[in-house]
């Protein structure tokens, strides 16, 4: 990864200079995708998330789960609907709890977020009368834009990105038995789903690393 100098004060490009990864004891100049994994997660908490719904708006659906992997290290939280849930409160209490993970990040990495997750979060928060994050209060970013505007690509879609950067995804398609499945509370299928979204967060900070150099910090609230 480049890193950014022109977009850098002098004191910060020394720093950069002087500091070593633990990995491979380069500099930040040579490894600034270690650096940002070990120094801007300390400054700017910052979370990739993602979640699964079982309609793509929130008044004919609800939320199965969702994902917040944070940079650079740590272990995935995710919260996913219970059998039990599913027959009196639907995702009442995936969202209370998606609300609590999500403030303890200063900025939220998401793919499509803008349109989708993030709206659909705060429906439900709205329909569950749960408290959602004052504007401000959680910055946000979203990797599809950032592939709309700075790339080239036949689709934007995060599969598709990832595959274009890397070679390769992590990314799987979810068979339909496992959605119909998984609303009559299948065990199994709300853990493959779960698993899909796992696999999703990881691509997301993939792209985002590769991303980030090439686009304007922006502030947007979530």
């Amino acid at each position: 990864m480049l890193v950014p100098v022109h977009r850098l004060k002098l004191l910060e490009i020394r720093k950069l200079a002087a500091w070593r990864c633990k990995e491979h004891s380069h500099s930040g100049l040579v490894h600034y995708s270690c650096w940002l994994k070990e120094n801007v997660s300390s400054q700017e908490r910052i979370g990739f998330f993602d979640i699964e719904a079982s309609n793509l708006t929130a008044d004919w659906g609800i939320m199965l789960c969702y994902c917040i992997k944070p940079l650079g290290g740590g272990e995935i939280i995710s919260r996913t609907v219970t059998a039990k849930e599913l027959r009196t409160v639907l995702d009442q209490e995936v969202v209370r709890q998606a609300i609590k993970d999500v403030s303890q990040f200063d900025r939220l990495i998401t793919h499509y977020g803008t349109k989708f997750d993030l709206p659909f979060l705060r429906s439900r928060a709205l329909k569950n009368n749960l408290d959602f994050p004052f504007f401000g209060s959680i910055k946000h970013s979203d990797t599809y834009y950032m592939a709309r505007n700075r790339l080239r690509l036949s689709s934007n879609r995060l599969e598709n990105v990832c595959r274009f950067l890397y070679g390769e995804t992590n990314k799987d398609h979810i068979l339909p038995h496992y959605w119909i499945k998984a609303l009559q509370g299948d065990t199994e299928s709300l853990g493959y789903i779960t698993s899909h979204c796992e696999k999703d967060v990881i691509d997301l900070e993939r792209i985002w690393l590769k991303l980030v150099d090439f686009v304007q910090r922006q502030d947007r609230s979530i």
